[in-house]
């Protein structure tokens, strides 16, 4: 209790810089310890089992299997006719639109 009273009869400012040092100190000492776990974590962190669980092989063949996507083949001039249709069936509507 002795060391309660001194503790209590300090000025504010020097009690104020005692409780920031002590809170620094507990912070350093957390953060040290959550490195120390993070570091024990990556050790035993093991790639292969995260590739089975996340069944990437699996993933892979897949993808290969999926149909690749082609262009069809078609000619200039179909693409032209293809435009001037689109135009047409859009200028009755712009039109409308206008009035």
């Amino acid at each position: 209790m002795n060391f309660l009273q001194k503790l209590q009869n300090l000025p504010e400012r020097k009690r104020k810089i005692i409780f920031w040092l002590i809170v620094i100190i507990i912070g350093i000492f957390l953060f040290f310890g959550w490195v120390k776990s993070l570091e024990t974590k990556i050790k035993s962190f093991k790639t292969e089992k995260i590739k089975e669980e996340l069944k990437i092989p699996k993933l892979e063949e897949e993808l290969k299997g999926l149909q690749k996507f082609e262009m069809i083949g078609t000619s200039q001039e179909e693409l032209k006719k293809l435009e001037e249709l689109l135009k047409e069936s859009l200028k009755p509507s712009e039109e409308n639109g206008q009035k």
